[in-house]
């Protein structure tokens, strides 16, 4: 249903995506991308330690994409993660959570992070349904609540 490619995160369609996931973000935390907050440039985003992935529906039209940043010690952050309000309730979430998976065990990593607020319920019950299990903060993001690891 899906097909996800690489994309470079500094151009479109992944920087259309990512700011139309800090815009939406704002309306629930204020602005994420402000100094202090976790790293999540397009050079984290970058081969060969990083990737960024866009989804693409059968018409070619982008509808959700997400990165994958290396961490350290054999980990990776999964972030940006975002699917097009138009398109939701119809699984993309997930399948780009897969992707992302797919993608940071295919660049080696043994371990898969990420976060999420408050004010986003789903992610962290789909985040929990996927098998990541409660850490502590491992970022320092301000705005989070739920901290997840899960072995890849």
């Amino acid at each position: 249903m899906l097909r996800f490619e690489p994309v470079p995160a500094d151009a479109p369609p992944a920087t259309d995506l990512v700011a139309a996931m800090v815009a939406e973000m704002a309306t629930l935390y204020g602005r994420i991308d402000v100094p202090g907050m976790p790293s999540a440039t397009p050079a984290d985003f970058a081969p060969p330690r990083g990737t960024f992935l866009v989804g693409f529906d059968p018409d070619g039209a982008p509808v959700c994409g997400g990165g994958v940043k290396p961490l350290g010690n054999g980990a990776a952050e999964i972030k940006r993660m975002y699917v097009v309000p138009a398109t939701r309730r119809r699984g993309f979430a997930r399948a780009l959570l897969r992707a992302l998976e797919d993608a940071a065990r295919d660049l080696g990593y043994t371990v898969a992070r990420l976060d999420t607020g408050e004010h986003q319920p789903h992610a962290e019950a789909m985040y929990r349904e996927a098998g990541y299990e409660p850490i502590g903060n491992f970022n320092a993001n301000p705005f989070a609540s739920f901290w997840g690891e899960k072995r890849l």
